[in-house]
C-alpha cells in the first residue's frame, strides 16, 4: 500500500506528463492519450505509466511506441518541472481496465436483459 506521500508523488507526476504530452510532445502519431494512473516505486527510480488512447486498437500499438521513443524526452522535461533528487526511469503501458469493464458490463447488460425475457 501506498503512503501519502507516495500517492501524492503519482498524482503530480501523472499531471506533469499529461502536461508534457499535450503542449510539449509535437508527434500527431500519438493521437488522444489519456493517463489513467502512475505507479512510482518506493526508491523513486521507476514509473510505470498506465495509458488509453481514444480509437481502434491499432492506435494502441502505434500510440504506446511513440510515447516510448519520446520517454528520455518526457524525462528530461519532468526534471525541469520537479524539484525532486530522483526523476524515475519511464515505462508505458497500456490500461487495459477500462475493456475489462466495458466487457463485463456488456456481460451483465445481457444476464439482465435475459432475465427479463424469461420474466
Amino acid at each position: 500500500m501506498a503512503t501519502i506521500k507516495q500517492e501524492r508523488l503519482n498524482q503530480i507526476i501523472l499531471k506533469e506528463i499529461s502536461d508534457i504530452i499535450q503542449f510539449s510532445l509535437k508527434d500527431p502519431s500519438i493521437g488522444f492519450v489519456t493517463i489513467t494512473d502512475v505507479h512510482v516505486s518506493n526508491d523513486h527510480s521507476y514509473a510505470t505509466v498506465y495509458v488509453t488512447f481514444l480509437g481502434k486498437k491499432e492506435r494502441n500499438e502505434k500510440g504506446l511506441k511513440t510515447l516510448n521513443k519520446a520517454k528520455g524526452f518526457i524525462r528530461s522535461e519532468l526534471s525541469k518541472r520537479l524539484k525532486i533528487r530522483r526523476i524515475p526511469e519511464i515505462s508505458f503501458k497500456l490500461d487495459e481496465s477500462f475493456e475489462k469493464a466495458r466487457k463485463l458490463d456488456e456481460i451483465l447488460k445481457d444476464i439482465h436483459d435475459n432475465e427479463k425475457k424469461v420474466s
